[in-house]
């Protein structure tokens, strides 16, 4: 009955929750009243509503989303009711984890820590330990190329490899040690498919070689045999084929049989 019925004051000082909340609530539609009256706006509540406010009072006091309390609200399953609570509590584990590293810092700032602290610096080496560096990962590389089995992880393992001979040869090589570095890594990207970074590294390789003149004569030919490979794995068959004309015009001014043997079974290859 009507006489029933608690005003939204009584409600609120029943339910713990202030006025302005229940009236944001019912806006929400996460707890309407059971009558408003239509002419003075009047809320009133039946007195079985206030367990579902208490519930929903104590969960904002856990700050659990009002979303979340609606869904939480209307879920009868009780398994899935658990689940969305566990999420809840891992979030706030997330939260309080930052804040806890977040206190740290700030302790340690006010004890006398500085505010921006310098990161590491990296150790520096010697001219002949980075060319050992360079030299030792580049045939590393070169190791796990060549093995059709490779792991995932042997993958990854091998492109950080390509680059960071690639880096070390940039601190001490000259532009035919830079050159090959960089077909290397292509080729890398190639083997793995992804034709964007092998597009970019081979054509790094061609202008490192152009503007090089005293390159060797087997080395521009190999560096449009990278731009055809990593043309052919982005897609572009056309970009494949002009690049491949390009790499066979360069054989015949290769003067060593070897180097020339060398060139025409990478080409023998392309996809």
């Amino acid at each position: 009955m009507a006489d029933d019925l608690l005003s939204i004051g009584q409600f609120a000082r029943l339910s713990g929750l202030s006025v302005g909340a229940l009236r944001h609530y019912d806006e929400l539609d996460l707890l309407r009243p059971a009558d408003t009256d239509r002419f003075t706006g009047y809320r009133r509540y039946r007195p079985e509503q206030l367990e579902t406010a208490r519930v929903i009072g104590r969960l904002r006091e856990l700050e659990m989303p009002l979303d979340e309390i609606r869904d939480v609200l209307a879920i009868d399953d009780p398994a899935e009711r658990q689940r969305r609570l566990d999420r809840h509590r891992a979030r706030v584990e997330a939260r309080t984890l930052r804040l806890q590293r977040v206190l740290h810092h700030v302790t340690r700032i006010s004890k006398g820590d500085p505010i921006v602290s310098r990161p590491p610096v990296a150790p520096e080496l010697d001219l002949a330990t980075r060319r050992a560096l360079a030299v030792g990962l580049f045939n590393y590389t070169w190791t796990l190329l060549e093995n059709p089995d490779r792991t995932r992880e042997q993958d990854d393992e091998m492109l950080n490899a390509a680059h960071a001979s690639r880096y070390h040869w940039g601190e001490v090589g000259e532009a035919v040690n830079l050159s090959r570095g960089e077909w290397q890594v292509s080729r890398v990207y190639a083997v793995l498919g992804r034709g964007e970074p092998a597009l970019y590294h081979a054509r790094r390789c061609v202008e490192i070689n152009e503007a090089n003149d005293a390159r060797e004569d087997w080395e521009l030919g190999s560096a449009y045999e990278a731009m055809a490979r990593a043309s052919a794995v982005a897609g572009d068959l056309a970009g494949r084929d002009e690049w491949k004309s390009r790499a066979v015009a360069e054989l015949a001014k290769i003067n060593d049989a070897e180097d020339r043997q060398v060139l025409e079974q990478d080409l023998a290859t392309l996809p």
